[in-house]
């Protein structure tokens, strides 16, 4: 929601006083997904089975640890060598085009899962990993993280981001890799294990 300063709407004809606006109310964010937001192809990245391909996988759950079956999640993320694409096509897949896009709804048991591929580090010595926004019922504005990957230790040592956080506030950013390679990503929208959810500028509650 853009916030405008009432000073700068003008004043209603006959009106010389500027005068208070009331806030249109807030929204939750979900769980109305089924219409236009899932799209063919969305949450495979790579097709799957392909060259470099890696399972994304995880769950969602509430404060309850209960899952949530209607949520919905935006990954962006460099290619393998840590290049940030700038290609069209994500809402047309064609197969053979990177974009580092991509969407998936979750099913009646939380889990959501993604065809993409291990992103590189965007810059020397820092980690790699995959940016996640979260839509959910009962949410005013939808919640931002990271996942990075496990394997690269001092790299994930020495970010200043992970270490301004507490050791399990750390590992709880911190994907596993299964035993097929692929990556296990859960998620816990509040409570004890509450995954650490990012703010940016102009972000509001």
């Amino acid at each position: 929601m853009t916030e405008q300063n009432p000073a700068s709407i003008g004043a209603v004809a006959g009106d010389t006083a500027t005068r208070d606006l009331t806030a249109t109310p807030g929204q939750t964010v979900g769980p109305f997904y089924g219409y236009a937001l899932p799209f063919p192809g969305d949450s495979e990245l790579v097709p799957a089975g392909s060259a470099g391909a890696v399972q994304l996988h995880g769950v969602v759950y509430d404060g309850a640890g209960v899952p949530v079956p209607d949520s919905l999640l935006e990954i962006w993320q460099p290619d393998e060598s840590g290049t940030i694409s700038r290609a069209t096509g994500s809402l047309r897949r064609d197969g053979f085009t990177f974009t580092g896009f991509g969407r998936a709804a979750v099913d009646p048991e939380g889990r959501f899962s993604f065809s993409t591929l291990n992103p590189g580090p965007t810059e020397a010595g820092k980690p790699a990993f995959i940016s996640v926004v979260i839509f959910a019922r009962g949410l005013l504005n939808r919640l931002f993280t990271r996942i990075y990957l496990p394997e690269d230790t001092e790299a994930l040592a020495a970010d200043p981001f992970l270490a301004s956080l507490g050791p399990a506030e750390r590992d709880r950013l911190i994907a596993t890799r299964e035993a097929d390679g692929s990556l296990r990503f859960d998620i816990r929208l509040q409570g004890e294990d509450e995954t650490p959810f990012l703010r940016f500028p102009g972000h509001g509650d």
